[in-house]
């Protein structure tokens, strides 16, 4: 059995379900580390089965670094609105815009390969892998683009 503080701080970490924390606790006789790769498994098992579903709605979000002299712009869609909507999906948005004005990736395949700048031990692909489990929805980001101000 796993005790409900364990399964609330990989709830805390992860952002996966409940039933999903304590399902994978159990799996790994409540070994923590072992939850989490377990979770990571299934986060990508659930991209997976979702790559077939159709992308019906989305946002675009912008980050503009402090100086002004760079930007970005990324466009995260998803199945529904009500995903969309979301202020965690428009958090992972803005955090995506935030690390492709950090990192400049050349490419869609380059930016799903980066460590993640706020939490390098993961991609920026899991991560994205990590919302299509949180959502439950084909989440994928379509476009981005970086601007950098001209110097004279």
């Amino acid at each position: 059995m796993v005790n409900t503080d364990t399964i609330k701080e990989l709830r805390d970490s992860t952002g996966v379900s409940v039933m999903q924390c304590k399902f994978a606790l159990e799996e790994a006789l409540g070994d923590k580390e072992k939850a989490l790769i377990i979770l990571k498994k299934k986060g990508i098992e659930a991209a997976l089965k979702k790559s077939d579903r159709n992308l019906n709605a989305g946002i675009i979000a912008s980050y503009i670094h402090s100086t002004g002299t760079i930007g970005a712009m990324v466009e995260l869609a998803c199945e529904t609105d009500f995903v969309s909507k979301n202020s965690e999906f428009k958090q992972l948005a803005y955090d995506i815009a935030m690390h492709i004005a950090a990192s400049n990736p050349e490419s869609e395949n380059v930016l799903l390969d980066q460590p993640f700048i706020k939490n390098p031990e993961i991609t920026v692909g899991a991560l994205v892998n990590n919302a299509i489990q949180k959502f439950g929805e084909k989440t994928e980001i379509v476009r981005f683009i970086r601007y950098v101000a001209l110097e004279k």
